[in-house]
């Protein structure tokens, strides 16, 4: 198409444009150029015809395309607006309102729970070293380093021999301060690699009390122990009843761990840490072992009851695998799901009765 197309057909660009009559010819009016001067190009302006006009008296309603505000469209007009202002919350899109929440809610998991407390008699007479340890002095051990120091006293009188019992009306001091049975306390953790589990540390290296630091007033300690390197389920209390009763050979509670090896373990490996093995330091027989991950066999699942030191790592080390990453899923029926690693919460009521009542085997 050349430029004159643009402007019409066959039609020179410089060629004067004389309309069309109705009757497609070309109109027989004169042209208005002059000669020899520029064309003169008339515009005809066509106005439409304004809307009729319609009378009403006051008591007839206003014709809806005459009203000020149409209510039957506002919704199609604007979202939310309203005569009165916007009053209707805008659904969706940028920058929706949302009703206030207030505070984001505490975690469950980190509220403190009161525990039922076990019925107790009063006159039962109960081990000295016992007593300062279910008050969250110290340790059974260190109560017995306490005693022996002379810093303990009962009645008013100083004791520094093994195997005094007290009843809880007695009025037993440590450093001339009351002794009062704590609140029982129950923090299950899921431990981090690099952590020792420890209260205090020689060597100044981190500890599991680094992470729950704050959780409670009272003095809690790990019951039992997980490697440096070995991460998982951690249970930390002042019960001290209960402390002994999950870590005593006679009432030791089921544990599971989850092994990475650095090399696949064949079937018959397997096999033999099913029937046991004998380490240095005596037989070890599992409840059981599997295969963690089918698709890969450098990952296994074993269950044990035993307590003895470092019994996983040692049991496979004896067959010429090096575990590479241990972790405890389990301890004693309690799990560290929906617990980061490295974070904590109270353990529930149901979980303290269970653990009481000795259901987890």
């Amino acid at each position: 198409m050349t430029i004159q197309d643009s402007f019409g057909a066959d039609r020179p660009f410089d060629a004067p444009h004389r309309p069309e009559s109705s009757d497609g010819s070309a109109s027989s009016r004169p042209s208005s150029k002059p000669a020899g001067g520029r064309q003169r190009v008339r515009i005809r302006t066509t106005t439409t015809s304004a809307p009729q006009r319609v009378n009403y008296t006051p008591s007839s309603p206003r014709p809806a395309s005459q009203q000020r505000y149409n209510n039957s469209d506002a919704p199609q007009r604007r979202q939310g607006f309203r005569p009165d202002g916007y009053t209707q919350q805008r659904q969706g899109g940028y920058g929706q309102q949302r009703p206030y929440k207030g505070k984001p809610k505490m975690n469950p998991g980190k509220r403190r729970v009161a525990y039922k407390e076990e019925h107790i008699d009063p006159n039962e007479p109960i081990r000295l070293n016992k007593f300062l340890a279910n008050a969250g002095i110290c340790s059974r051990r260190e109560a017995d380093e306490f005693i022996e120091a002379g810093v303990v006293t009962v009645n008013g009188e100083v004791v520094t021999e093994m195997g005094v019992k007290v009843s809880r009306q007695d009025d037993v001091r440590f450093h001339n301060e009351p002794v009062t049975l704590e609140q029982k306390v129950y923090v299950l953790l899921n431990k981090p690699k690099d952590y020792v589990t420890t209260i205090d540390d020689p060597q100044q290296r981190k500890t599991v009390m680094d992470l729950v630091k704050g959780a409670c007033p009272e003095r809690i300690y790990p019951v039992g122990r997980l490697d440096r390197n070995t991460t998982g389920v951690l249970l930390l209390t002042n019960d001290g009843a209960l402390a002994s009763k999950l870590t005593h050979p006679k009432y030791l509670k089921k544990k599971v761990y989850h092994v990475f090896l650095d090399k696949k373990i064949s079937a018959y490996d397997m096999q033999q840490i099913r029937n046991g093995l004998t380490l240095e330091d005596g037989e070890i027989h599992v409840d059981a072992v599997e295969y963690a991950n089918e698709k890969d066999k450098n990952q296994v699942g074993i269950e044990i009851h035993s307590g003895r030191n470092r019994i996983v790592r040692r049991i496979f080390e004896s067959l010429g695998y090096h575990v590479t990453k241990l972790d405890r899923v389990q301890f004693a029926g309690l799990t560290k799901k929906n617990v980061r690693r490295g974070d904590w919460r109270f353990l529930t009521e149901k979980e303290v009765d269970m653990l009481r009542m000795g259901a987890f085997e």
